[in-house]
C-alpha cells in the first residue's frame, strides 16, 4: 500500500530529526510519488519533567490527493504507536 525511502538530513541530539523522502510509492492515490521530496520532522522540547514532541510533514499539502488520509494516519501513528513506544518502551502493533 505504501513504502518510502528516507534519508536523515538533520539530526540534533535530543532536539530534532528530519527525514527527507528520497522516493515513495502511495498505492491508494493516482500520483504514487506525492511524498517524494517532502520532509518528515520530529522536534523535541523539555517541558518540566516531560518531553514534548512536535511532528510536521513538510510538503504534505492539502492540494495532494493523500493529504486527508495521510494526515489522519500520521495522527494515529504519532498519538498512538509513538506515544505508547515512548511511554512503555515497547513496540506497538500496526493500527491497520
Amino acid at each position: 500500500m505504501h513504502r518510502s525511502k528516507q534519508k536523515i538530513t538533520e539530526f540534533v541530539l535530543s532536539k530534532k530529526v528530519v527525514w527527507h523522502v528520497l522516493d515513495g510509492h502511495l498505492g491508494f492515490v493516482e500520483d504514487k510519488s506525492e511524498w517524494k521530496g517532502t520532509d518528515i520532522v520530529f522536534e523535541f522540547a523539555k517541558k518540566g519533567n516531560k518531553t514534548e514532541v512536535h511532528f510536521k510533514h513538510m510538503g504534505l499539502v492539502p492540494a495532494y490527493e493523500c493529504y486527508n488520509k495521510c494526515s489522519n494516519a500520521w495522527g494515529l501513528l504519532v498519538r498512538g504507536n509513538l506515544r505508547k513506544l515512548i511511554t512503555t518502551g515497547k513496540t506497538q502493533p500496526s493500527p491497520w
